[in-house]
């Protein structure tokens, strides 16, 4: 019987060595001579074979996307354990996506390679931390192969279209989850519980001579000790390590058709962007932007060493940035208010040694007009104004609870996806909450992402006592998913879900009045209420369109009286405070 065993042992370890003699992990990028990125089938097939072949890497598919196939992550461990229960309580772990923009394909290539030469040992083994990948998370973008759509790229080949299967642009619906790719990239976050996360993607907007370029989450909206260890420590050691390695690298050029030698801003990834997203959980968020004017190759290789350094200062730091996780989600829960939105703090600045091409405006050959013009023989290195600090402009006192009438099963639906915390009403209770009515608002005039979205948000807060019923929720704010429920349930979020259209019934107003009735029973009302006669004739007199509008008079009145409706720009969703 022993014999047996040994000799069954030792056939599989040589079918085993015959897997990884039989598949070539060469990647596509590799044998094209850095010209080609892998397709959405050779990408899969690869992550398979190199799970079959090594015992360190397991690929699993974890969800749906609207292109019809799932969603994988690939998990890269030394110690071959792939329960993430047991992961997050002795490792950190870096969570890659790949593909969100499928044109910006630098990522997919990098990660391939990477991965294959860590299980290789050409690259040392990470020893306490986890690599997560999405090999490609917008998968029908990566399916719709073209070799047109990316105008300015300098390659590869050819590539996939930014929009998803639905022509949704993946990296602004994280909020809103719109698509089952977000909705999987949410069930994603809260399996994997990354402490970084790395976006990869591809730039435009200025030409420039570096090749890379970071986008860390804004420090001063991440927060506290750990938005200033991302600022302080982390961002100038990931610079520091890819300079020793010969890549210069700047923050992201955050320009549009000028030049960036007049200074610029960091860019404000609020929460419908990957990285503000993740920032919601207290994650290290950045996004690699290479440049797409340089070669397809030189980009690759500069992802590829740049996802090397963030694992070499997770490696080095990793004690450090879970300790300061940790503190951030109780930090939160001693705070009695929260910063909501956000502008330029103008009395700071970072200057940059920013090393550009000198560009000036010349007179166009095509159109006649002024048109911008770089000149790469004119390299120059300069001081360049960097605006990397944000102040609130709005802040909210955090409530102890908000209560949701289960009416709102499509908000519900989310909260329950990202795993928060809630509980159903089990009787029908009169309770004292804060009310919000919507003043006004103001909405785009184009879509975006399949929305016409609202801004500019104003509110009356009023304290009311309201019937809530059985089988309403309450959800408390004191947990970790604090953050996230204040930036969609407070309406004046730049991405709240009031802002995204989720309570857009209670806009319009459901009940009127014909006026040849009306205009009797308003007659009434103001004999009824001399002080409303009184106000309906200051209005009149200050008011000269009021004045001059019988319609609006009579609308007026009527939103005073018992005859309007209470739902027409009511809020749905209360505090507890």
């Amino acid at each position: 019987m022993k014999r047996i065993i040994i000799i069954c042992c030792l056939i599989m370890a040589c079918n085993s060595e015959k897997k990884v003699q039989k598949f070539d992990f060469t990647t596509a990028f590799e044998s094209s001579q850095g010209t080609e990125t892998a397709t959405y089938d050779e990408t899969i097939a690869y992550y398979e074979a190199l799970a079959d072949s090594y015992e360190e890497i397991h690929i699993e598919a974890i969800g749906e996307t609207d292109s019809g196939k799932p969603l994988h992550i690939v998990t890269l461990n030394a110690d071959a354990d792939f329960d993430f229960n047991q992961i997050n309580k002795n490792k950190r772990v870096i969570l890659i996506n790949n593909g969100i923009h499928p044109g910006e394909s630098d990522g997919i290539d990098a990660t391939m390679m990477l991965y294959r030469d860590i299980v290789q040992g050409k690259i040392n083994m990470p020893s306490s931390t986890v690599l997560v990948t999405i090999p490609i998370y917008n998968v029908g973008g990566s399916l719709n192969r073209n070799s047109t759509t990316r105008t300015n790229q300098n390659g590869p080949e050819s590539y996939g279209f930014r929009g998803n299967a639905r022509n949704y642009d993946l990296n602004r619906d994280f909020i809103k989850s719109d698509t089952k790719n977000a909705r999987t990239f949410a069930k994603i976050l809260h399996h994997v519980n990354p402490d970084v996360f790395i976006d990869n993607h591809v730039s435009n907007g200025a030409d420039y001579q570096y090749t890379l370029t970071h986008l860390f989450t804004q420090h001063n909206k991440l927060g506290g000790e750990l938005g200033a260890y991302l600022h302080e420590s982390i961002m100038p050691s990931l610079e520091s390590k890819l300079q020793e390695k010969s890549w210069d690298i700047t923050p992201y050029v955050n320009v549009f058709n000028r030049t960036p030698e007049q200074g610029f801003s960091q860019f404000m990834d609020s929460p419908r962007y990957s990285t503000g997203y993740t920032t919601l959980w207290n994650t290290i968020g950045m996004m690699v932007e290479t440049h797409m004017l340089k070669p397809y190759k030189q980009r690759v290789e500069g992802t590829y060493e740049l996802m090397k350094s963030m694992i070499e200062i997770t490696e080095e730091e990793g004690e450090k940035i879970s300790e300061l996780r940790q503190a951030a989600f109780e930090d939160y829960t001693t705070k009695s208010r929260y910063p909501l939105q956000w502008s330029i703090d103008t009395t700071q600045s970072t200057t940059l040694q920013f090393k550009g091409y000198e560009g000036r405006m010349i007179p166009s050959d095509l159109t006649g007009a002024q048109r911008l013009k770089y000149d790469r023989n004119q390299p120059f290195t300069k001081p360049v104004t960097y605006q990397n600090y944000m102040t609130p402009t709005l802040e909210v006192a955090i409530p102890k609870a908000y209560i949701i009438p289960q009416g709102w099963w499509n908000v519900i639906d989310l909260l329950e996806l990202n795993e928060i915390e809630m509980n159903r009403l089990e009787r029908d209770t009169v309770l004292n909450v804060t009310s919000y009515k919507i003043d006004s608002y103001d909405t785009r005039r184009q879509p975006y992402e399949g929305h016409y979205g609202h801004y500019n948000v104003s509110l009356t807060k009023t304290q009311v006592e309201r019937t809530f019923y059985k089988g309403d929720l309450i959800v408390y704010t004191k947990q970790d998913a604090l953050r996230y429920l204040i930036e969609t349930l407070e309406p004046q979020g730049p991405d709240s879900f009031f802002s995204w259209n989720f309570f857009d019934t209670i806009l319009q107003q459901k009940e009127g009045f014909s006026p040849y009735v009306w205009e009797d029973r308003a007659k009434a009302l103001l004999i009824q209420y001399p002080k409303l006669q009184v106000d309906f004739n200051l209005k009149k007199t200050y008011d000269q369109d009021f004045a001059n509008n019988w319609y609006a008079q009579l609308e007026w009145l009527h939103k005073q009286s018992v005859y309007y409706e209470k739902a027409h720009l009511q809020y749905p969703i209360y505090r507890l405070e």
